[in-house]
């Protein structure tokens, strides 16, 4: 494929569906090799069971799925969604081979702190590092990187920060990694009017209100960012089960306070948030998506097209798709990842 190159997909949803014997084979199939248990007590996702495994400062919660010789591909989603997110993709990328590894982010699901006295830290550095550490908890030297939200600025930073752990990128709304220093920076007032929510959670009356409204608010958030998805009371129920993490209220508000400079990081990650305000350049092989209904603030694509210098394509996803983009065009995502993973060879 050529260094650059610009797709237009529509959401056929259904459209790997056709392999459901392959999809329910691989369901059961490979599970982590290394020393992995299952989440006591756990509420099960769309997935079924959620494994653990004790990985840097965090017992990560995960699915896995697919054969374990499989070459990996770890999917991260945002906030305020769930692993859910990634119900179709899985089993699509697992029925054609791949070991696919989906994790709870700190502060949600069954992924817990190991220490009372480890900082309830989001900042970017250590979302990125949290990926590193679960690669090293499973015992994979480098996989294919994914996501959407929070979740594709971590698999931006893998790919930047640690290339030689990340065979390729799919990142949704494309280069996504910020600093302190350019978020400090005023927008104009319409773009202003999309962060209203972190304008809120800069304040206690905000952290309050999102701590006594928790579903209520992320629904909304849903609801704003896809404003084109139809989904229905029980999808948004399963993925709002995460959100009962003891850490949820802390990692999302330390997320967007410590973005605009009113929390503190921890001084591990200063070398590394210093490469990042350098806005590093990503050489993997990477496709970036957006869908052409995303309610969410993102960047336009010819912004960030310099930021990727190895082969690379951006796919224009239609059809109403919003900020979820994996969830509500599983089929897109899944062709992206294995595309991406061809670009790789």
């Amino acid at each position: 494929m050529d260094n650059f190159s610009s797709e237009t997909a529509t959401s056929d949803r259904r459209g790997f569906l056709r392999g459901s014997a392959l999809i329910a084979a691989a369901l059961v199939g490979g599970v982590a090799q290394a020393k992995t248990r299952a989440a006591p007590g756990s509420a099960p996702s769309s997935f079924g069971s959620i494994r653990q495994v004790d990985a840097g400062v965090l017992d990560i919660g995960y699915v896995e799925i697919g054969p374990a010789s499989g070459t990996p591909v770890l999917l991260f989603h945002g906030w305020p969604y769930a692993i859910d997110a990634f119900a179709e993709v899985a089993p699509l990328l697992a029925a054609r081979g791949y070991r696919v590894i989906v994790p709870h982010l700190r502060g949600h699901g069954t992924t817990l702190f190991r220490s009372k006295a480890t900082p309830r830290n989001a900042q970017q550095a250590a979302l990125a590092a949290d990926g590193i550490a679960l690669m090293d908890g499973l015992r994979i030297p480098k996989a294919i990187v994914a996501g959407f939200d929070w979740g594709a600025r971590t698999a931006d930073i893998m790919a930047a920060l640690w290339p030689e752990r990340c065979t390729a990128l799919v990142s949704v709304s494309g280069y996504l990694i910020g600093s302190q220093a350019a978020n400090a920076k005023p927008l104009a007032p319409a773009a202003e009017l999309q962060w209203w929510y972190q304008f809120y959670f800069a304040t206690e009356r905000g952290k309050a209100g999102y701590a006594a409204n928790t579903n209520a608010f992320n629904k909304q958030i849903w609801q704003l960012a896809s404003p084109k998805w139809a989904f229905d009371d029980t999808t948004f129920d399963r993925s709002a089960a995460v959100f009962a993490n003891p850490d949820h209220v802390e990692i999302v508000i330390h997320n967007y306070r410590w973005r605009l400079g009113l929390a503190d990081g921890e001084r591990q990650y200063d070398a590394l948030e210093a490469k990042l305000a350098n806005a590093p350049a990503i050489s993997i092989p990477a496709i970036t998506m957006e869908g052409d209904a995303n309610g969410a603030p993102h960047p336009k694509p010819e912004q960030y097209r310099a930021k990727f210098t190895g082969a690379y394509a951006h796919r224009l996803i239609t059809g109403g798709i919003g900020h979820n983009l994996p969830q509500e065009a599983p089929a897109a995502f899944a062709q992206a990842v294995l595309d991406v993973a061809k670009l790789a060879r």
